[in-house]
């Protein structure tokens, strides 16, 4: 694999338009809208690539037959160098061979390692872990009916600002999605729930380009169970409506929490493909 330099990132930008998922957090990487890194297997005309998102997610499409490519990525993924410190979130174009070709690695790696009493412990942060991936696309009209009907008027609904990016804390908060705050403030977008001076829950743009935006959302382990995740992930969407955005939802199929949220939210999914944790030492 070798990797572009940033002033080339746009290279991977026309085969990226032909991938039929889910995008978003490839694509502001390689806008440069966000510090990411990419690999391809060519600096001139390059035809397979490689993007990582700073939050550990990434995408691997174009074409599947350059075998230096292939097995430079092989060995990423393997983590062969043993480089990797956190665990990294894998997807492949599905029109590709990708996934057949990510499984077969990730047989052969998982085969390799030690295990206890004859079985690989599910979770060996070792192993390459193959999961679901659901993307979703909005129904606007079982939106605005499930809004009616479970949006919490009386909520302490705010937009999300300085105070609120700054308290935030969780897995799935904007600082994990933006530059820094001053990014986050002139660029995103958010809606936060205050239970007097704490936050209870939010929902924000993760990735945001020209008539897409991707939503976040961290509630509070503590008002969890009480419907603010609804009214602020409304908030969002009615904000992406009201300027001619997409409202973007995906999640792992494992995650029921967002999983069944999206679908009370009015979203249907469309579309599943497999979702690879990758392992770190």
């Amino acid at each position: 694999m070798i990797e572009l330099e940033v002033q080339d990132y746009y290279k991977g930008l026309p085969a990226l338009d032909q991938v039929k998922i889910n995008t978003l957090f490839a694509r502001v990487v390689l806008e440069q809208r966000i510090p990411g890194k990419v690999y391809t297997d060519s600096k001139e005309m390059p035809r397979a690539f490689y993007v990582v998102h700073p939050y550990g997610m990434s995408l691997v499409y174009g074409d599947s037959s350059n075998s230096s490519f292939n097995r430079g990525l092989s060995d990423y993924i393997k983590d062969r160098a043993g480089i990797r410190l956190h665990a990294e979130w894998l997807q492949g174009d599905p029109a590709g061979e990708w996934s057949e070709w990510i499984d077969a690695i990730a047989a052969v790696h998982n085969s390799e390692l030690p295990v206890r009493g004859g079985l690989l412990e599910e979770d060996d942060h070792r192993s390459i872990q193959r999961n679901t991936r659901v993307n979703f696309s909005i129904d606007r009209e079982a939106y605005f009916a499930a809004r009616a009907q479970f949006f919490k008027q009386d909520a302490a609904l705010v937009r999300t600002g300085k105070e609120q990016y700054a308290a935030l804390t969780g897995s799935v908060v904007p600082k994990y999605f933006w530059r820094d705050e001053e990014h986050f403030l002139a660029e995103g977008v958010g809606f936060s729930i205050m239970e007097g001076d704490e936050m209870a829950s939010t929902a924000f743009a993760s990735c945001s380009t020209a008539g897409q935006l991707e939503i976040g959302i961290e509630t509070s382990e503590a008002f969890r169970g009480r419907g603010y995740a609804f009214t602020v992930s409304s908030a969002l969407i009615d904000y992406c409506l009201d300027h001619q955005l997409e409202p973007v939802w995906a999640c792992r199929l494992e995650n029921q929490g967002s999983y069944y949220l999206a679908q009370k939210l009015g979203f249907k999914p469309s579309l599943t493909l497999p979702y690879y944790r990758l392992s770190h030492r």
